[in-house]
């Protein structure tokens, strides 16, 4: 890695390095060859969006000789995260983590892989964790403090409220801690939502092996109201989304997250991105073909250049023309059948995630209007839109 992609690693996309930019600068430079790991909770069937920041860093590690795992929290999938929550996630089973995590390793295989020459590797903490007894348990609390633990802004906000804050909640940071100290790491990166309880690691790193671990806090993006990109809305972007949802998703996106996307999730030049702000503010450039240009470099991480741009005519066909897609997917269902379950059947998100869409009016029935009930069971043949640009065809058994 030359001076000017050791810059641009250390640069792009990140919000901040512990213990700073200079000790990883340093490392690197002198040719170390360094162990780093990134951890997913598999909380949902599929990796998605955010993920990619990370995983880009991460290939390019791979890509010059370094150690790469992708770790899967099984077993702090079972605990839950309590970051940026303001009431105690539901808790899953091992079966639950177990089946949510089955295609990751094939989706993470986008940017990294597996094989070959310096492969990544795929570890599951419940290798270790699910070891611990109580007494290692009550040695790590140790190295923490109420005081330290009560500074996470989502418990300060449901004391605040008198919303319970469970100890398995507390106990989080410790268990993701233990990951480093029982992986022997040099270094973690994940978003910076994951700030504290990657800190946490670097703490038992320090007292339990006397190293020094580098965290790489990785920026978010972000939606216009300045909140990380979510689901709500139907248009977090997810590894298991058809060619032609990723495409239709970005191109939903706000112009304001167009140049933000393109430093995060794409390795497109600075000096592109640059050039393209330049010409969006002098009316040079249509927003919508920069984000255009935006969808088919994400989409193309998923699928070959012939179905990327099939979908990017399907997408113009919809939205320019006001038609249907003619390559719709199709389902069967029993007449009774409730909308929500049909649906679980073709699009990604949960039976949770789909309640909010129908609440928040983002699923409709084409030609009759919004769907706002969600009990609602289908009586007769249908076409459903979910957002603006995916499509359903129901039919009726």
């Amino acid at each position: 890695m030359d001076a000017a992609e050791l810059q641009e690693f250390l640069t792009r996309g990140i919000e901040r390095i512990y213990p700073s930019e200079d000790f990883l600068r340093d490392k690197l430079a002198r040719g170390e060859r360094v162990r780093i790991y990134f951890g997913i909770d598999p909380t949902g069937p599929t990796l998605h969006l955010g993920h990619i920041v990370a995983l880009l860093k991460l290939q390019t590690l791979q890509a010059f000789g370094h150690e790469v795992i992708l770790l899967i929290g099984d077993f702090t999938g079972m605990v839950g995260d309590p970051t940026d929550k303001t009431a105690a996630r539901q808790r899953l089973t091992r079966k639950q983590v177990l089946a949510n995590a089955k295609r990751y390793k094939k989706q993470a295989s986008a940017f990294l892989s597996f094989s070959g020459k310096s492969p990544a590797k795929l570890l599951h903490n419940s290798a270790w964790l699910s070891k611990l007894n109580f007494e290692a348990v009550l040695n790590l609390a140790a190295h923490f403090t109420v005081q330290q633990l009560m500074e996470r802004d989502m418990f300060q906000v449901r004391q605040k409220e008198q919303k319970p804050i469970y100890l398995h909640e507390f106990l989080y940071p410790l268990l993701q801690g233990y990951d480093s100290a029982a992986m022997n790491v040099d270094g973690e990166i994940g978003g910076n939502d994951q700030t504290f309880n990657m800190l946490a690691g670097r703490t038992l790193m320090k007292q339990l092996k006397n190293k020094e671990k580098f965290v790489l806090a990785v920026k978010l993006l972000i939606d216009p109201s300045g909140k990380k990109m979510g689901k709500t809305e139907g248009n977090m972007l997810t590894f298991g989304d058809s060619s032609s949802d990723m495409f239709g998703k970005v191109m939903s996106w706000s112009d304001t997250q167009i140049l933000p996307a393109f430093e995060l999730l794409t390795k497109v030049p600075r000096a592109d991105i640059e050039s393209m702000k330049t010409g969006m503010e002098a009316g040079s450039l249509n927003p919508r073909d920069a984000k255009a240009r935006l969808a088919e470099k994400i989409s193309m991480y998923f699928y070959t250049a012939a179905e990327v741009e099939k979908a990017k005519r399907s997408f113009e066909k919809t939205f320019r023309e006001g038609a249907i897609p003619d390559s719709v997917s199709k389902i069967e269902v029993s007449k009774g059948t409730s909308l929500i379950e049909a649906l679980t059947r073709n699009i990604s998100e949960s039976r949770t995630q789909l309640r909010r869409l129908i609440i928040s009016g983002a699923i409709e029935e084409v030609g009759k209007g919004k769907i706002l009930d969600v009990s609602y069971m289908i009586q007769s043949p249908m076409t459903v839109r979910v957002g603006k640009h995916r499509f359903l065809r129901i039919d009726v058994t």
